[in-house]
């Protein structure tokens, strides 16, 4: 079974950075693209960053020049390195994965990760 797991979740001060990471687990031909997505308290969930397989990224505006994603493509492992944290990139941060293809052929269409939680507080 093909899971993910995130860490690197946790208590930052405001001006901090935090690098979250997300691993595929699992034995996992390729991934087309992974990415993440937070929900802050009382709003929905949202895009924060996504990069493919083959290394096009793509950012919302609200964490351009802050957070930077990557991958490693041969560990199935996708990171969030975020700079310069403000109170409100405080969220739920979810990993998510799509287009998973197996090792026995199947495909998972979607995953995504049980989510870590990132405060920025002083």
């Amino acid at each position: 079974q093909v899971q993910l797991v995130e860490s690197g979740g946790g208590l930052v001060q405001p001006g901090g950075s935090l690098r979250l990471s997300c691993a595929a687990s699992g034995t996992i031909i390729w991934i087309n693209a992974m990415g993440w997505y937070r929900q802050p308290p009382g709003k929905e969930r949202e895009l924060v960053a996504v990069i493919t397989n083959g290394g096009i990224t793509n950012y919302a505006d609200s964490v351009k020049g802050r957070f930077t994603i990557s991958r490693d493509n041969a560990k199935n492992t996708v990171y969030l390195q975020m700079t310069s944290l403000q109170p409100e990139d405080t969220a739920d941060y979810y990993c998510n994965a799509k287009g998973v293809r197996r090792d026995n052929s199947d495909w998972d269409p979607e995953l995504w990760g049980q989510g870590t939680l990132v405060t920025v507080s002083s």
